[in-house]
């Protein structure tokens, strides 16, 4: 280290007691007072060899002390461009810079010695070159991508790059960002300093430590989203609307009527077809907040700004998963005035059972017979059987086994062996059923013949949109997470309900 890099670094310490005792409202201790009497002593020796050996003549009383500072002034700015030219060579080629750093190393020092450490361990050049084409934008999707993996997360399509980011704290972190781009000296900087300097960075768009950030938690809340265990999805019908009105007035064009003979010299008679109102479909708004405070900041709270946003992502579908089910148990009226299961509907079993091959024959009569609004049949398929947990065993007894016992103790042949209904079991139908009551249990029909319920999303998208708030006042990065979506029951033939029995767990019991 020359004589101009030790100027720097006794000025710098220097300055490091002068901000240490501001922060904390004091003056400097005894010790720190001499270690800075020292330093001066130390620089300005340094000073006065520096301008014997560059041949400064002596000036009058004063020109010393200017000539002092402004050599310390150049050292300093010096030593901070060295800092940051050292800095991104290493951080370009994976390697540590603290050791090129702490031995006072110069740029074309610390590049020689990046080649001589890539040929001993003979990784070619070419290993960075696809970071150097598109730099920074790979380093913020590596560092989000490893933030991520830190979280315990697994998001899709995970680079190679982003395992050297998955153990950084989110100061190591901050301090990447603010020497990429220039600032020397972050190292030395306290956790509430670095931040505060964050803080300032967060309505900057071009700035990289908040725009990681974002990066992150939407990696980490739409794998949230794909994971969740959910199973409306199963046997609702995705939809789409444009806007938030209340959509109608959409009808239903009646059937032509059957043609009619016309005898010799007759008239042709006048079909007038009627038409039926279709349900009504509106998307509401649902959404949370949540914060990655100053407190979680300095505690390397990770978890904030990984897992908050993945569960949140889940939290969505797991509402909408409640709220359909809720309109299965609950049995409410729908768009023609009437409850959704029982009445002229037809689809409601007089008596609740478990599963039965009687029960089930029942359930595919009465899918496979209803009528359509204009009193026409109508072919529906039996395609799905929608089961609280506990049930799932019989069926598939039921459903497997070759042949039966029949009332003689004899053996028959099975009628429902491999019928072919798709299972679904969800333990939000024994939750909404309530302890020691009948859990019911329904027969859906095939989609394609008529949607029994339709979840609609705004313009198609069922992935939470997430955006950082930019409005100020909190101490903290705040993000907002929201949904559109609505829920309706399009036919109430597609769905026919067993009251069910209760469901006794035998080892509980």
């Amino acid at each position: 280290m020359n004589k101009k890099e030790l100027l720097a670094a006794k000025a710098l310490r220097q300055q490091e007691l002068v901000d240490a005792a501001k922060r904390e409202s004091r003056d400097l201790t005894a010790g720190e007072q001499a270690e800075f009497d020292r330093l001066q002593s130390e620089i300005e020796e340094l000073t006065r060899q520096t301008e014997a050996e560059n041949g400064f003549p002596k000036e009058p009383d004063g020109s010393e002390q200017n000539r002092t500072r402004q050599l310390v002034e150049d050292a300093i700015a010096a030593e901070r461009q060295r800092v940051a030219t050292i800095t991104a060579l290493c951080r370009d080629f994976g390697i540590d810079p603290d050791r090129y750093l702490s031995e006072g190393k110069s740029p074309d020092e610390t590049r020689a010695g990046i080649l001589e450490h890539l040929r001993q361990s003979k990784k070619p050049l070419t290993a960075r070159i696809s970071v150097e084409e598109t730099g920074e934008d790979e380093f913020r999707r590596d560092a989000a991508e490893g933030m991520v993996l830190r979280g315990g997360l697994t998001p899709e399509g995970v680079h190679e790059g982003a395992r050297q980011f998955a153990a950084m704290s989110l100061r190591d972190l901050a301090i990447e960002c603010l020497e990429r781009e220039g600032m020397a000296g972050a190292r030395r900087m306290s956790s509430d300093e670095l931040f505060s300097e964050m803080q300032r960075q967060y309505y900057n768009p071009t700035s990289a430590f908040p725009a990681i950030l974002d990066s992150a938690i939407e990696k980490a809340y739409v794998t949230g989203h794909k994971q969740v265990p959910v199973t409306f999805d199963r046997w609702t019908r995705k939809g789409t609307l444009s806007d938030f009105k209340r959509h109608d007035n959409n009808y239903l064009a009646g059937p032509i009527g059957d043609f009619e003979e016309v005898p010799e010299g007759g008239e042709l008679k006048h079909d007038r077809p009627v038409d039926a109102q279709l349900p009504t479909r509106q998307l509401k708004t649902y959404g949370k907040q949540f914060t990655l405070s100053r407190q979680a900041f300095i505690n390397d709270d990770i978890g904030l700004v990984t897992s908050i946003p993945a569960r949140h992502a889940a939290a969505a579908r797991r509402t909408i998963n409640r709220q359909c089910y809720g309109l299965l148990m609950k049995n409410p009226k729908i768009y023609d005035g009437k409850a959704l299961f029982g009445g002229d509907h037809k689809n409601l079993l007089n008596k609740g059972t478990g599963i039965t091959k009687e029960a089930v024959q029942a359930m595919i009569m009465a899918i496979s017979t209803q009528k359509d609004q204009f009193g026409q049949a109508i072919t529906i398929r039996p395609a799905m059987l929608v089961l609280p947990v506990g049930l799932g065993f019989d069926l598939f007894t039921l459903f497997n086994s070759p042949t039966i016992q029949t009332a003689d103790n004899t053996q028959a042949v099975n009628p429902l062996y491999r019928y072919g209904l798709e299972q679904v079991e969800d333990p939000e139908i024994n939750r909404l059923a309530g302890e020691g009551n009948p859990v019911p249990w329904f027969m859906l029909g095939a989609v394609e013949d008529t949607a029994f319920m339709e979840v609609d999303y705004l313009n198609g998208q069922e992935v939470p949109t997430i955006r950082r708030m930019e409005t100020a006042g909190q101490l903290g990065f705040v993000w907002d997470v929201y949904l559109d979506w609505g829920i309706s029951v399009m036919d109430f033939r597609g769905a026919v309900k067993n009251p069910g029995e209760k469901i006794v767990n035998t080892l509980l019991a």
